[in-house]
């Protein structure tokens, strides 16, 4: 039994999902592989696909007529409902408003077709925080997380009168739709403040960069004055340790935290969570870090992330970093670390790894690469201006990214809210206008 069911209006009902809607989804794909993907043909959506508020049929997959014939009750039907059943988009949910194409689903995504439900009403029940927690609470599978056809189909509804139930599901479009607009435009926001600062810290370190007409003939980007040395010259690389599950035990073996992958974000520390490992003392001072290192990850997802770098201030006490995570030890008489720092988050640090990193499924770079990273160079005394403004910059963004990101969440936790209270009908949606779930968050 789910919560909604103690608070329905009178004339309200429940019921359960087979009894409103279809439910399919392919088990298997009948020895489908990616070699049979054709250039064009009959769209195959997957998860990613459908978690925007428009279904993506452009970036898609294609399969034969034959394919597409083998399953007829997963060809597409205005009106289907598509709800994500496997991996880390479980749950999300959205409906066919249009089919540009004749199109099916992959195995990730389960086709309900209501008979007896307002479809776009089905849509937001399946959204609403009952049903998603009871998705997190019945979901399932050996280490990816899945969803199976009989749970779904045993999924609790509420069920006011079928008026009712257009009268709700029209007035969530409009309302869902003003504020998906407001989320677009805050996230258009954050795109342009990431431009600004970007071009702005590009200028601070490389001046001319965005607009010298003769360029270096080594460094395409960079003005052709700007004198640089390499960084192998002003700094040293040290390495860090392999986590290693199977090493023995040692009697000089001692536990340590250390720095991983996940805690190197960009610009920035994420230290919430540290990990530990136990390893030779020896071993662990050879990898230590020192409050001044400035630590960058060799591979990343994301090639525009591939080189940036954060400066260790000594957090954490007996820090070691991980093998996949270089610790850049400057000549302090020589270089300041936030300079550094500074170049590798600026256009001549992406382009630079952009352009010498080796991708092989992810961008990576290596520790010789790194010592050959050109290093504009700046005494001290100028280096010192460079990070007082830098980190002025960077302050300043990084107040207004939060800003943004908060108006973001919560305009998101209320649009949940405002779904969840019309389809348990917490929310006469016949009076209430909805424009106050907005308020304080305008445009």
């Amino acid at each position: 039994m789910m919560d909604f069911q103690h608070a329905l209006p009178h004339g309200w009902e429940t019921t359960r999902l087979d009894r409103v809607a279809t439910v399919n989804a392919r088990i298997g794909w009948k020895a489908l592989t990616a070699s049979e993907y054709q250039p064009d043909g009959y769209a195959f959506l997957a998860t990613p696909n459908i978690k925007d508020p428009e279904i993506d049929f452009t970036n898609v997959n294609y399969i034969s007529e034959f394919r597409y014939n083998e399953s007829p009750e997963l060809k597409l039907q205005i009106g289907d409902v598509l709800l994500a059943k496997d991996g880390n988009t479980l749950g999300v949910v959205n409906i066919v408003r249009r089919l540009p194409r004749a199109a099916t689903v992959n195995g990730s995504i389960a086709v309900l077709r209501s008979f007896n439900m307002e479809p776009r009403f089905l849509r937001y029940v399946l959204q609403s925080n009952f049903l998603q927690s009871h998705i997190n609470a019945v979901k399932d599978g050996m280490g990816v997380p899945h969803l199976f056809q009989r749970d779904i189909k045993r999924f609790q509804l509420p069920a006011p009168p079928t008026e009712e139930q257009r009268r709700i599901a029209d007035f969530l479009d409009a309302e869902t739709a003003r504020i998906d607009r407001l989320m677009q435009l805050r996230r258009t926001q954050v795109a342009s403040l990431e431009e600004r600062y970007s071009t702005a810290i590009s200028e601070l370190t490389t001046p001319g960069i965005s607009t010298a007409h003769t360029r270096n003939s080594t460094w395409p980007w960079l003005p052709e004055q700007l004198a640089t040395a390499r960084l192998g010259y002003l700094a040293r690389v040290q390495s860090g340790v392999t986590v290693h599950g199977a090493r023995a035990q040692d009697s000089e073996d001692a536990t340590f935290p250390y720095l991983r992958v996940a805690n190197v974000q960009g610009e920035r520390l994420d230290l919430t969570e540290i990990k530990e490992i136990t390893i030779p003392r020896p071993m662990a001072m050879r990898s230590m870090l020192q409050p001044g290192d400035v630590v960058m990850t060799e591979a990343n997802g994301n090639p525009d992330n591939l080189g940036r770098g954060a400066v260790w201030h000594g957090q954490v006490a007996n820090m070691v970093h991980q093998n996949h995570v270089f610790a850049i030890r400057v000549d302090r008489e020589k270089l300041i670390p936030e300079y550094l720092s500074a170049l590798l988050a600026a256009s001549h640090g992406r382009r630079y790894f952009r352009f010498t990193s080796t991708q092989v499924g992810i961008a990576t770079t290596s520790s010789s690469k790194v010592l050959d990273f050109p290093v504009p160079v700046r005494t001290i005394s100028h280096q010192a201006a460079i990070v007082s403004e830098y980190e002025s910059l960077k302050s300043a963004a990084d107040r207004t990214r939060s800003a943004l990101t908060r108006q973001l969440c919560l305009l998101a936790e209320r649009r949940q809210a405002l779904i969840t209270a019309a389809v348990t009908g917490q929310l006469d949606v016949s009076t209430a206008s909805g424009r106050n779930v907005t308020e304080g968050v305008t445009a």
